[in-house]
């Protein structure tokens, strides 16, 4: 189900809108971009909620993070060379 909004837009905003999509697909591109930030405004909140959920140390690459890397290929059987 579709509903009606009024929104206010500058007025060069809505010209180079209708330059570029015309004045009879503004609805379906301003919808477009509305779900497109709700998106990564989600995306953002679930990023917020996990920053600490790792503990800063006591990991294996703590030491030598590239040679934990190069190990971890040589030990991948999927790896070619």
């Amino acid at each position: 189900m579709c509903v009606r909004v009024h929104i206010t837009l500058d007025e060069s905003l809505v010209r180079e809108l209708d330059r570029r999509v015309g004045s009879r697909r503004r609805s379906a591109y301003i919808a477009r971009a509305v779900e497109q930030a709700l998106d990564d405004d989600r995306r953002w909140e679930l990023i917020g909620a996990a920053v600490g959920a790792v503990d800063d140390g006591g990991h294996d690459w703590d030491e030598d993070a590239s040679g934990w890397v190069r190990a971890q290929r040589r030990a991948d059987d999927r790896r070619l060379g």
